[in-house]
């Protein structure tokens, strides 16, 4: 894949990927798109006749077709009892876990916006984001993800939720994100969170449960927050005393949905719903994720190319 699919995809979730997801969710695709081994999608855009979907294989990261685990009219089991383990994927198409305009149940619209203390609007003003209905040019946002930070939570549930696997083992359960490569713990086995936190963490902590056969509850806290991580692309803020609820719920063996709540004392009046029940399929278990990694040098390339011109600050 080039430097600049990469840049513009990753980074940017650019126009042209908003396109691909509105797209994806009327096709309901599965995997990533590929015109053979180039770039994701290719075929559209600068005047160039669009490429059927129908002409495009769809390969996995060691460029293998993949394949429908419902293909030939087979219909999904059961769900399995307690057990999440697998490669997950957005079920609408690959560019619905994008979410640059925000989480798919609160866009930043001008419209669906969370109930904010008057200290967290404060601090949502505060923040130059790249998308919504306020977003600031390239060259002026100040989202910490510019620089490559991690995501931390719960912004890897609101920006780029591609292929997402669950590992499952007695004690804990795994998830491995697609988008630069980051995982985090949840402990199953029965343990609180620590009466004193050693520190607040990127992806905080996190403890699970199974509240029944088929949906798995997973509390999080002790975030670090502050001014080094946003909720979501659109600037939305988080803070130490941010809370997380994800309620993974098996609807059958090829189908999850995924819940999140959102409690925050300090930023928001009373609990919200960021997603609800968004759709997530299963892949095969020998599909290789695509890899997508936020790297420096391509972000510095893309302020020097893309960003600054198009902010109107001239290159030196």
């Amino acid at each position: 894949m080039k430097r600049w699919h990469v840049v513009m995809a990753i980074v940017l979730a650019s126009a042209v990927g908003l396109a691909q997801a509105g797209g994806a969710q009327q096709r309901g695709g599965g995997g990533q798109g590929q015109g053979g081994r180039g770039g994701q999608g290719r075929g559209g855009g600068g005047g160039r006749q669009v490429t059927s979907t129908a002409d495009l294989t769809v390969v996995d990261g060691w460029g293998r077709p993949v394949t429908n685990p419902l293909a030939g009219g087979k219909t999904a089991g059961p769900a399995p009892v307690r057990n999440i383990a697998g490669i997950w994927e957005p079920a609408s198409g690959p560019g619905a876990g994008i979410q640059a305009n925000g989480p798919s149940s609160m866009p930043s619209d001008g419209v669906h916006e969370p109930p904010f203390t008057p200290a967290g609007k404060a601090v949502y003003d505060s923040h130059k984001a790249l998308y919504g209905y306020r977003a600031a040019l390239p060259s002026l946002s100040n989202d910490p993800r510019n620089h490559c930070d991690p995501l931390g939570m719960p912004r890897a549930d609101f920006y780029q939720l591609r292929h997402t696997e669950f590992i499952q083992s007695p004690n804990k359960v795994v998830i491995l994100y697609q988008f630069d490569k980051r995982y985090r713990v949840i402990w199953t086995d029965g343990r609180d969170f620590p009466k004193e936190l050693p520190d607040d963490r990127w992806y905080g902590y996190s403890v699970g449960k199974w509240v029944d056969n088929a949906t798995f509850v997973v509390n999080t806290l002790g975030l670090i927050g502050n001014e080094r991580t946003w909720l979501d692309e659109t600037g939305r803020p988080v803070s130490e005393q941010t809370k997380v609820e994800e309620r993974f719920h098996l609807v059958n063996a090829n189908l999850m949905e995924i819940t999140v709540t959102i409690e925050d004392p300090k930023l928001y009046t009373k609990p919200w719903v960021a997603m609800d029940k968004f759709p997530m399929k299963l892949q095969t278990p020998d599909y290789d994720v695509i890899e997508m990694l936020c790297a420096p040098s391509d972000m510095n390339s893309y302020k020097d190319d893309f960003a600054d011109p198009a902010s109107g600050i001239l290159g030196k």
